[in-house]
């Protein structure tokens, strides 16, 4: 959830230690959902050795066992109703907790899930290519490598495995602590992943040159290389947050106290340019932090958030928390979404909340599309939903699982969608928008 320059306006604004948004320029927009149906990382290459960073273009195409193509009728589950997906793929036997698109052609996906399985499959028509097989635990990470010749996936026990996708070949595995995270270096075959002992790993694939950057003596719950590919951004289950030098293996700044979380941190996102940081907690706040100096330069509050009308008494602050957030690319906005259901979109450069957006259930995870004021989210209730981000109106939405959707992954184009969720499927979907 990287994104564009235009929201570092905000870095120069002078740190804030509160925000108020019950200001008198902005109006806040609430939208009530229809409840009824419807390149520069050269010295870190040379530090874990020569690293080719060339980037190529191009395809794949194909047919298998495991994949629906049509709506399938008559589905059994607690959300029953119109299937808009393209492409089903039923082959875990359990939730499907995590999806990726191999970033180089966006033509296939790998998913993991509570079954102790990995899949990577083609997009076009479900197609397997081949399993990562020798989990055993739930496959709770999984990504295929900046150029997409590697795929790799990590279960809850921590162990990792890294596949070369033409051979289907096993080239690489570690075994770490129980994982909270696992991400690839933007530029390099260099992988990194968080553990529950507070360490924070690198290793060049495949030869498994390693280093580790020791944080406190507690979960490193989520982590995000910066686009320069020379730091790392990383939260911990104390509150605290550590930006890595990569090549040093120091802490560039530590975030703590007042300038951290009250509570375990839960999303990082940055910047296209990497100029700033946003930091997400189950306190529920939201941070936004200058990459350059470690100061917190503005902080989002949970006093912003509506309540929801079903949710009982004393339970709303205790149950709420950030659960993603990320950078519009071509506009200085942000956008936050909480576990009570409320996306906020906030204007980096007035620091102001701009619109409000209502979900009847828990927000999983957002995603910007690249080059829109376009947000995608996904949610407990199992539906996608695309917002303006402009307007805080919503565009359109997307149904057919019969379970909480748990993550999802957008191709570089926006023409597809994939979820996994709880009901043991993998979907597709097509986006058709009238706006464009």
């Amino acid at each position: 959830m990287e994104s564009e320059s235009e929201s570092g306006a905000a870095a120069d604004t002078p740190p804030l230690e509160t925000l108020s948004f019950h200001g008198d320029e902005e109006i806040i927009e609430v939208v009530e959902l229809d409840p009824g149906p419807p390149d520069p990382a050269d010295d870190l290459a040379q530090e874990m050795e020569d690293v080719d960073f060339e980037e190529e273009e191009e395809e794949e195409e194909g047919n298998e066992e495991g994949w629906v193509l049509e709506p399938q009728e008559g589905v059994v589950g607690s959300m029953e109703g119109p299937d808009d997906s393209e492409v089903t793929f039923a082959l875990h036997s359990a939730s499907v907790f995590c999806v990726s698109l191999d970033p180089k052609t966006n033509t296939l996906a790998v998913t993991g899930g509570e079954d102790d399985k990995a899949f990577v499959w083609r997009l076009s028509d479900g197609e397997l290519l081949f399993e990562c097989a020798g989990h055993k635990d739930s496959v709770t990470c999984a990504g295929f490598s900046h150029d997409s010749t590697l795929v790799a996936t990590g279960d809850m026990s921590g162990l990792l495995k890294v596949w070369q996708v033409d051979t289907k070949e096993e080239v690489w595995s570690f075994e770490a602590g129980d994982l909270e995270w696992m991400e690839w270096h933007p530029r390099a075959p260099v992988l990194l992943a968080g553990t529950a002992d507070g360490n924070t790993w690198m290793w060049k694939v495949p030869n498994g040159d390693c280093k580790t950057f020791q944080g406190p003596n507690c979960p490193a719950t989520c982590g995000r290389v910066l686009p320069d590919g020379k730091r790392a951004v990383v939260g911990y289950e104390d509150g605290t947050v550590r930006i890595w030098d990569l090549k040093q293996g120091g802490p560039i700044h530590v975030l703590k106290g007042t300038e951290g979380h009250q509570g375990p941190l839960t999303c990082v996102a940055t910047n296209q340019d990497g100029s700033l940081i946003l930091t997400g907690s189950v306190d529920c706040q939201a941070k936004l932090v200058s990459a350059a100096t470690g100061k917190v330069v503005g902080v989002f509050r949970p006093e912003t958030v509506a309540s929801q009308p079903n949710v009982g008494e004393g339970e709303e602050s205790e149950s709420n928390s950030v659960e993603s957030l990320g950078f519009c690319s071509v506009m200085p906005l942000a956008a936050v979404g909480y576990l009570d259901g409320t996306l906020a979109i906030y204007d980096l450069s007035t620091q102001t909340l701009r619109h409000q957006c209502q979900h009847q259930s828990g927000i999983v995870q957002l995603l910007w599309e690249a080059g829109t004021a376009v947000v995608y989210t996904c949610s407990l209730d199992g539906i996608v939903r695309l917002w303006d981000a402009r307007t805080g109106r919503l565009l359109t939405d997307y149904r057919g699982h019969t379970a909480e959707i748990l993550d999802f992954a957008l191709s570089k184009d926006a023409s597809l969608v994939v979820t996994t969720s709880g009901d043991h499927k993998a979907k597709v979907f097509c986006v058709q928008r009238p706006d464009r």
